[in-house]
């Protein structure tokens, strides 16, 4: 899929976009901080797999989303790993952290005192509105997405850094994004003939069937066959600085409507769902050549290292890797 050009888009002098990780998952169906499991041949892990890519690509910043109660040690590591690391034009690469937290939500408004549990993707990537100021990228801290997806995001990006309300999204083939260990959660897309997205309907415990097929629960709960070929949100987002004021007010009807409820979840599509239905954006849903794979379970970890391998010794990637 490509994206109809925006002609409205007037190029100014170009800033360096920022990577925003999604790393503060407690792994709790992986069975510890899959963020730090080293899994390459020199014991790297899938974000510095992300950020080596993104590096190359031409971000210029990474920023971590994590929880307050690892986040001294994940700064020491990242600190020891990445010291060195520059970017394409020789400046250094950039770091910030910032935490999510439950309580951490608009004052004046309120949540059941029995939650445990944060409030999901699109309230993490709220965490770092006063740390981003430039055109950024979302993913996941336990995903692997492949040189080409990030080259593609960057340059889109760079060409919409001075736009509002034009984001983008770097959909993957349901088929490559299942996991053999168990049933995973994904935004299934729609999108209109000009590759803009109309719709995203999260779904869950998506897995293949005994028939063959794909099936997974919709958003009413019902169990409901789904199209392997269709693109699905890994959360690899693309966003302008204006994404935080719109999500912002949606996240406060969010919490007025939910706050009560111990498991409901703010998730990245549900709010670009409310964006485009009340017409505040438009996403382009962009695809990729590459294929996605990651740890959503203890279970996947013996693939992923063996893919990891394999890369190495096709000269793919260094290793290590810094």
């Amino acid at each position: 899929m490509f994206e109809k050009p925006d002609t409205n888009i007037i190029k100014f002098n170009t800033m360096k976009p920022t990577l925003l990780v999604l790393a503060a998952g407690m792994g709790s169906r992986y069975g510890g901080l899959k963020q730090m499991d080293g899994l390459g041949p020199s014991g790297e892990t899938i974000i510095d797999y992300s950020i080596y890519d993104a590096v190359q690509a031409g971000f210029g910043k990474v920023v971590y989303i994590v929880r307050e109660y690892f986040k001294a040690d994940f700064e020491k590591l990242v600190q020891k790993k990445y010291s060195h690391v520059k970017c394409t034009d020789g400046t250094p690469l950039q770091f910030d952290f910032v935490t999510q937290e439950l309580d951490k939500i608009p004052a004046g408004l309120t949540y059941n005192p029995q939650r445990e549990k944060p409030w999901g993707t699109a309230h993490a990537v709220l965490m770092a509105k006063d740390v981003i100021k430039e055109p950024f990228a979302v993913i996941n801290g336990d995903d692997y997405y492949g040189k080409e997806s990030f080259k593609i995001l960057a340059d889109w990006l760079t060409a919409h850094e001075n736009s509002t309300g034009h984001y983008c999204m770097v959909g993957f083939e349901l088929d490559h994004t299942l996991s053999e260990s168990g049933g995973v959660s994904r935004g299934i897309c729609t999108a209109d003939e000009n590759h803009i997205l109309t719709h995203v309907e999260e779904h869950h415990n998506i897995g293949l069937d005994a028939d063959g097929n794909v099936y997974g629960d919709n958003s009413k709960g019902e169990r409901v066959r789904l199209d392997g070929k269709a693109l699905t949100s890994m959360n690899m987002w693309g966003f302008t600085p204006d994404y935080f004021e719109k999500s912002g007010e949606i996240f406060k009807t969010f919490i007025t409507e939910h706050g009560n409820e111990l498991k409901a979840e703010f998730y990245i599509p549900y709010a670009i769902d409310c964006m485009i239905r009340s017409s505040q954006a438009q996403t382009v849903l962009l695809s990729t050549p590459s294929h996605w794979f990651g740890v959503t379970f203890k279970e996947d970890r013996p693939g992923v290292v063996a893919k990891f391998q394999e890369f190495a010794d096709k000269g793919i990637y260094p290793t290590p890797l810094y």
